[in-house]
Order: structure tokens, then sequence, then C-alpha cells
């Protein structure tokens, strides 16, 4: 299977509903995602800050600060600015990162059984990634395709 198959029947097998629910579904996205094209849309405008708000007030175990500098991509004051402007959507850039950031703990989630423990293996070091946290390699496109490689051997029982 494609690379680019293998994306879009895990999104369109409900991985998409899932990140948009992290992202606060309609209610913060404006509008309903049927398709990854929607999401490629949404990404390009700018996703809206309430949006990432949403997401990190979704966290359990990873705190604001490391979830916003580490995933996102963006400072704690930086995001503290974003909230005094709320109708501003982020950048694309950050909106890509939130939205990645998004994606992985829904697959870890699936993978892992519940988001809290996802969010846990998020912060703990792996034995597959050479004992580094899965967390700290998200900064990278390189280091986020890691992180998925290894979420993806765990599914399939070669690391668990």
């Amino acid at each position: 299977m494609a690379a680019a198959d293998k994306v879009f029947t895990e999104v369109s097998g409900g991985g998409l509903q899932k990140v948009a629910a992290l992202l606060g579904g309609s209610r913060f996205l404006s509008r309903q995602l049927t398709s990854t094209l929607d999401a490629h849309e949404l990404l390009l405008s700018g996703l809206p800050a309430s949006a990432l708000d949403h997401l990190v007030g979704q966290l359990v175990f990873i705190g604001k600060t490391e979830s916003l500098e580490k995933a996102v991509g963006m400072s704690l004051r930086t995001w503290q600015r974003r909230k005094e402007a709320p109708s501003k959507p982020l950048s694309q850039e950050q909106s890509g990162r939130a939205w990645k950031f998004a994606e992985i703990l829904a697959k870890a989630t699936d993978v892992l059984g519940t988001q809290a423990e996802a969010e846990q293996w998020l912060e703990r070091p792996a034995i597959g990634l050479d004992q580094r946290r899965p967390i700290d390699l998200l900064g990278t496109p390189a280091g986020v395709e890691l992180v998925e490689d290894y979420l993806e051997r765990l599914e399939y029982g070669v690391y668990a």
C-alpha cells in the first residue's frame, strides 16, 4: 500500500474525526471535516486559536508549557498573547504542528487504549527511540516520522 493510500485509509477510517474532536470539532473549527483536503484547507487558513486552547485543555498529564513548546513550537507567553486575540488564526506552521500533535495523540490513544496512557507514553523515554521521549522529537519533521514509525511498530507488536 502506498504511503498516501495508507494515510487516506487511516484518516478516512475515523482518524480525521478523532483529530478534529481533540481540536474541538466543528464548534471550534467552524466547519465539518469530511476529507483530508478539508483538513488541508483548514490548516492553510490557520486553525482558530480556540482549537489550540481546546487541545491543550484536554491534556491530562502533559503540562501546558511542555505541550506548547515541544509539540506545537509556541512559547507559553506567545500562547497567552494569542488568547488576547482569539479571532486571529494560528500561522500555517503552528496550525500544522498542532494538527500533527493531535494526530499523534489520537494514534497513541488508539494503540495504547486511553488518552492518559498515550500522554504518559509521550513523556517517557522509549527504548525504540534510543531512550528519547517521544514528545521531545515532535519539533522536527524527522522526529515526527520517528515517533509515527515507532507507534506503528507498537501497534503491530514489534516493541510491545
